[in-house]
């Protein structure tokens, strides 16, 4: 399940990507402008062009990130990771054993000239 809404969410965010090269960044004609010669102009017109790639580019974006929270709800594993309270590394170093502690070195008794 989760592989197919990453699947999806990556299909609608390169749809996503499409549609937004396509808009013009100004009121001018952008790359719609080309569409002109495909015919849509007779059926959309130049505006309602515009008008429909805007509102496709809201949906789109709508389902990128509506897709994005579901599919962190469904990770495999999720459950196992829950159980777990402590971290990957702590789990994995072996217990150091407890030395016992050292006693400290007494002083020597004569003290200690420096060489000649």
């Amino acid at each position: 399940m989760h592989v197919f809404i990453v699947i999806v969410g990556l299909l609608a965010s390169i749809l996503l990507i499409g549609v937004i090269l396509l808009q013009s960044p100004k009121s001018g004609s952008g790359l719609t402008g080309g569409m002109a010669s495909l015919g849509t102009v007779q059926t959309l017109g130049v505006r309602r062009t515009g008008d429909f790639l805007s509102k496709t580019t809201a949906v789109l974006a709508a389902v990128v990130m509506l897709l994005c929270f579901i599919a962190q709800f469904t990770l495999p594993g999720k459950e196992s990771s829950k159980a777990l309270q402590e971290s990957i590394l702590q789990q994995s170093v072996p217990a150091r054993p407890v030395a016992p502690a050292k006693t400290v070195p007494s002083a020597p008794s004569t003290p200690l000239l420096p060489a000649k």
